[in-house]
C-alpha cells in the first residue's frame, strides 16, 4: 500500500473528529448525578454518619474535589446550569416553577453533533420534554419513591417497584441493549434519591436502627449574629418536618402489598415515638434521629445502585475507556443550623460532591482543592469528547485538573446567585462571593449583608460585616463582587418580591386580606 494511500485511509478514519482524537479514542461518559445529596453523607468526604463503598470507588479509583461549588442551590436551575454551562440569568431557569427553554444551546446537543448517542435516564425536573437526547426515559416531575411513571419520546412506562433500583434497571437495558456499540455515548444516570421525603427501600428499612447518628454541633442554633433571613426561613427540624417526612405514615404510591411491608417495620416504631410523648428538645431530637436515618437509608440505596452500574462497566469491558462523574445538583442539610433542605450560600448546601474515575488518565486516589463548579461540567464534558467548547459558555473544562494540571489562571473567587423568593421554605434571595477565607453575601432585596471569616468561623455563625477590623475584606469583597457580576453579565432582579410567612410544611402562607 503507498503513503498515499495509508494518508488518505487515516485522514477518512478520522473524519468527524476534532483535535486529532480517533474515534475509537474518545471516551465514553457516564454522569451518575443524585438530587440533594450533601458531601457530609460521602465516605469518601470523611462521613461520620454513613458509609457509601460503591461510590468511594469512583474515589478510590479516580478523583475527589473538595471544593466543588454550585450557582444556584436549588434542583432545577442547577440543572439547567450543567446543561447549558451558563448561570441562571442566561439559561432562564431562576426558579424551579420555571418551564425550561429546550430550543437553547445545550452540552447534549453539541455532544449529538461531535457524534455521540446521548441518553438520559431518571429524573429530569425541567417541566419541558428532554432535547439533544437519542433516547430519554424521565420521571414524571418529581417523581415517587415507589411505581412511578416514566415519560419517553413515545409513550409512558407504569412500573412497579423501588424508583431508584427501576432506574439502575433500565439503565442497564439501555447499556446492554439500547445502545449502538459502534459509538461512543453519554449517558445521564440521574436519581431522584435523597430528595424528600426519603423514603428508603425494603432492603434498607433496618438500617441504622440500633444505631444514634451524630447531632450536628449546630443542630440548636438560635441564628442570632447574622442578617435577619437567616431566622425567618422554614425549613427547621423542629417546626417544618410533617408526618410523611417523619415516617408516621406511608407514602400514597405504595399498592397493598409494599404498604404491608412497610407497615410491618415502621408501625411499632411509631407505637413507640406515640407513647414516649416527646416534647421540646428531646422531640427535636427524636425528629433529627428520624429524620436524617431515613435520608441515609435511602443514600444507601443508590450506593447498591452505582455498585451495580460500575461492576457492569467492568465486567463488559466498558470501564477502561469510559469516563464515570458522580456528583448531585446541590448540598444539603443533615441538620446543620437546625435545617434540612438547601437554597443558602452557606457552606453545607453550597459545596456539591464531585467524583471522578478516568482509568489512565486520572491518578487513583488523587484529590483537588480547586474551586471548581456545576458551570464547568457541560465544557468538561464536550472537551472530554473532542469536541469544540462554545465561547459563550460560562464555565471552564476540568479536564486539565483531572490529570493534575490545573491552570495557573484558574478561578480564586466564586459568584453564586439565589431567586427563588417567596416560595416553598422562605429563603429570601440573596447574592454573593466566596473566596478561600471568606464569604460576602447580599440580601438585596433587605439591603442586608453577611460577611463570614471561613477560617475562624467555619460553621458560619458570627457575620462580622459590621466589625472595623474588616473593612478593608469589605471593600476588597464588594469590588470582587462588582467585577464577577460584570464578567457574567448579571442584570439587577426587578422581579416583584413579597413576604413569605411559612406554615408547619415551609411552605407560604397567603398574605391576610
Amino acid at each position: 500500500m503507498s503513503r498515499l494511500t495509508l494518508l488518505l485511509a487515516a485522514i477518512i478514519a478520522c473524519a468527524g473528529c476534532q483535535d486529532g482524537a480517533m474515534e475509537g479514542e474518545r471516551p465514553n461518559i457516564v454522569f451518575i448525578f443524585t438530587d440533594d445529596h450533601t458531601a457530609r453523607a460521602l465516605s469518601a468526604y470523611g462521613s461520620v454518619v454513613n458509609e457509601t463503598p460503591h461510590l468511594d470507588r469512583i474515589a478510590q479509583e479516580g478523583m475527589r474535589f473538595d471544593q466543588c461549588l454550585v450557582t444556584n442551590s436549588i434542583c432545577a436551575p442547577s440543572r439547567a446550569v450543567i446543561l447549558t454551562g451558563k448561570h441562571s440569568h442566561m439559561n432562564g431557569q431562576l426558579t424551579n416553577g420555571q418551564r425550561f427553554d429546550g430550543s437553547q444551546q445545550t452540552f447534549p446537543k453539541l455532544l449529538q453533533q461531535a457524534g455521540y448517542q446521548t441518553s438520559i435516564i431518571g429524573k429530569w425536573h425541567l417541566r419541558s420534554a428532554p432535547t439533544g437526547f437519542d433516547h430519554w426515559q424521565v420521571l414524571r416531575g418529581q417523581g415517587p419513591y415507589y411505581n412511578p411513571m416514566f415519560l419517553t419520546p413515545g409513550d409512558t412506562l407504569h412500573l412497579t417497584g423501588y424508583t431508584t433500583d427501576l432506574i439502575t434497571d433500565l439503565t442497564l437495558e439501555w447499556l446492554e441493549e439500547g445502545r449502538d456499540p459502534d459509538s461512543p455515548f453519554m449517558l445521564m444516570y440521574q436519581h431522584k434519591a435523597p430528595h424528600r421525603e426519603w423514603h428508603p427501600g425494603p432492603d434498607h428499612y433496618d438500617l441504622y436502627e440500633d444505631t444514634d447518628i451524630p447531632e450536628p454541633p449546630t443542630l440548636f442554633d438560635n441564628y442570632s449574629n447574622r442578617a435577619s433571613p437567616a431566622a425567618e426561613q422554614g425549613m427547621t427540624i423542629a417546626r417544618h418536618l410533617d408526618v410523611t417526612d417523619l415516617k408516621l405514615r406511608a407514602p400514597r404510591s405504595m399498592n397493598e402489598e409494599q404498604a404491608a411491608v412497610w407497615e410491618a417495620v415502621y408501625g411499632p416504631r411509631n407505637e413507640a415515638f406515640h407513647a414516649a410523648n416527646l416534647q421540646g428538645d428531646d422531640l427535636t431530637r427524636w425528629k433529627y434521629q428520624r429524620y436524617v436515618k431515613e435520608y441515609l437509608r435511602t443514600v444507601a440505596g443508590v450506593d447498591d445502585n452505582v455498585g451495580r452500574l460500575l461492576d457492569y462497566l467492568d465486567e463488559s469491558g466498558l470501564a477502561d475507556n469510559t469516563v464515570v462523574i458522580y456528583s448531585s445538583d446541590q448540598g444539603w442539610y443533615l441538620g446543620e443550623h437546625g435545617w434540612y433542605d438547601k437554597r443558602w450560600m452557606y457552606e453545607e448546601s453550597l459545596i456539591t460532591p464531585l467524583l471522578i474515575r478516568w482509568p489512565g488518565h486520572v491518578a487513583p486516589g488523587s484529590t483537588t482543592d480547586a474551586m471548581v463548579s456545576n458551570l464547568d461540567f457541560a465544557a468538561t464534558f464536550l472537551d472530554l469528547a473532542g469536541a469544540e467548547v462554545p465561547a459563550d459558555m460560562q464555565g471552564r473544562s476540568l479536564k486539565p485538573i483531572f490529570t493534575g494540571q490545573t491552570p495557573e489562571d484558574w478561578r480564586t473567587s466564586h459568584y453564586y446567585h439565589y431567586y427563588e423568593y417567596p416560595a416553598v421554605h422562605c429563603v429570601e434571595r440573596h447574592y454573593g462571593v466566596r473566596t478561600r477565607t471568606h464569604k460576602m453575601i447580599h440580601y438585596y432585596n433587605r439591603g442586608e449583608w453577611e460577611l463570614f471569616d471561613l477560617a475562624s468561623d467555619p460553621m458560619e455563625l458570627t457575620s462580622v460585616y459590621d466589625d472595623a477590623a474588616y473593612a478593608d475584606v469589605v471593600t476588597e469583597l464588594k469590588a470582587e463582587l462588582e467585577r464577577l457580576r460584570t464578567h457574567y453579565q448579571v442584570p439587577e432582579d426587578t422581579r416583584p418580591t413579597g413576604p413569605c410567612i411559612p406554615n408547619e410544611r415551609g411552605v407560604p402562607v397567603p398574605p391576610a386580606e
